[in-house]
């Protein structure tokens, strides 16, 4: 295998090369100080599995990716499907209704990446109601605030009625409640349920740590295609184990936040650290989730609801990771309400 480096672009802060650990690996890191840069580190790992290669440039801390990506066949891959399952039960799928189209579509206003944005676009692609999607430039202030007064997503407008509201959850009991999107009440309540909603709440300091750094290095999301939509992100979203008043600051002479070099610095370490223990512990985090979940169509018994718009929007952010093994039950899932919703995984991307 070739390894093809590629997209060396000169204006940057640090450079970051990242390639997925398959089996047997060569490290290779280049610290360089210049003029133009304070930080360039380049990190290059050799896969004997698979070719691959991706640059990222941290000024905009993106990598770009090679000709050749992960696919379904390569066993070691973030597609490994282990089986650890817990007993499948025999649930029908959710039954889609036939396509609503308006002579006016309705537009969502999201980024990527945003689970609450992921919502909507799982609720309305489950409904089959043909939409258009407008993805901000994650530095895009003016846009939001035109629409609804403030730099938000997701916002759904609806042209027809010269309306527009944001919020993930009223935009959904909206589209759910009427008629013109085809047959209400589709989406069962949550359930409430305080086995899943813990589950979330242990592992966000772990997927903040591996889900962070990978959403900028792709290069590949829309809300980062710029270098200003990179560091926006980076300047707002803290890592592990920082918390925002100290990474953001308070505005105020004595709490600044920290500075936009040190920042960067710290996302490009994040992407150059060894993932592998991260990985091993989410791994059996999933294991842990998968015999929560009721089925590979529904996470609660009864039908699609709530549960599952939140928990699927959560967890398709996962897939951004390299070398995760979902539990079957549990990657059905993910795959099932991909392709229901019509909203697609990260797994070809991953890193």
């Amino acid at each position: 295998d070739t390894l093809l480096c590629h997209h060396l672009l000169a204006e940057f802060y640090l450079t970051q090369f990242i390639l997925p650990r398959y089996q047997a690996q060569q490290s290779i890191a280049h610290c360089i100080r210049s003029s133009s840069s304070k930080y360039i580190v380049t990190i290059m790992k050799v896969s004997l599995v698979s070719l691959a290669a991706l640059l990222g440039v941290a000024a905009g801390f993106s990598a770009a990716p090679s000709n050749v990506v992960n696919t379904r066949s390569v066993a070691t891959t973030s597609l490994t499907s282990v089986q650890l399952s817990s007993t499948q039960v025999d649930a029908a799928p959710f039954a889609k209704p036939p396509r609503v189209v308006r002579e006016q579509l309705p537009t969502v206003y999201v980024y990527d990446h945003c689970p609450f944005c992921v919502r909507v676009r799982l609720a309305m692609g489950v409904k089959n109601v043909k939409h258009l999607i407008h993805f901000l430039a994650n530095d895009d202030i003016a846009s939001p605030t035109a629409l609804v007064g403030k730099k938000i997503a997701p916002i759904f407008e609806l042209p027809e009625d010269n309306f527009v509201m944001g919020e993930s959850l009223d935009i959904i009991a909206k589209i759910d409640t009427d008629p013109r999107f085809g047959p209400t009440n589709q989406i069962l309540p949550a359930s409430g349920r305080k086995d899943i909603k813990a589950w979330q709440k242990s592992v966000q300091t772990l997927l903040r740590t591996l889900q962070r750094p990978r959403y900028v290095a792709t290069g590949l999301l829309p809300e980062f295609q710029q270098i200003d939509g990179r560091h926006a992100f980076i300047k707002n979203h803290q890592l592990p184990p920082y918390e925002k008043p100290e990474w953001k600051g308070d505005g105020t002479q004595e709490n600044p936040g920290m500075d936009m070099d040190v920042k960067l610095k710290l996302y490009a370490e994040a992407m150059a650290a060894d993932p592998t223990p991260l990985v091993e512990d989410l791994n059996a985090r999933l294991v842990e989730l998968d015999d929560m979940l009721y089925s590979e169509h529904y996470c609660s018994e009864g039908g699609f609801s709530l549960d599952d718009v939140d928990l699927w929007a959560r967890l398709r952010s996962i897939t951004i990771v390299s070398g995760v093994q979902w539990p079957s039950k549990l990657r059905s899932y993910m795959d099932n309400l991909s392709a229901l919703g019509d909203v697609p995984l990260y797994d070809e991307m991953a890193l």
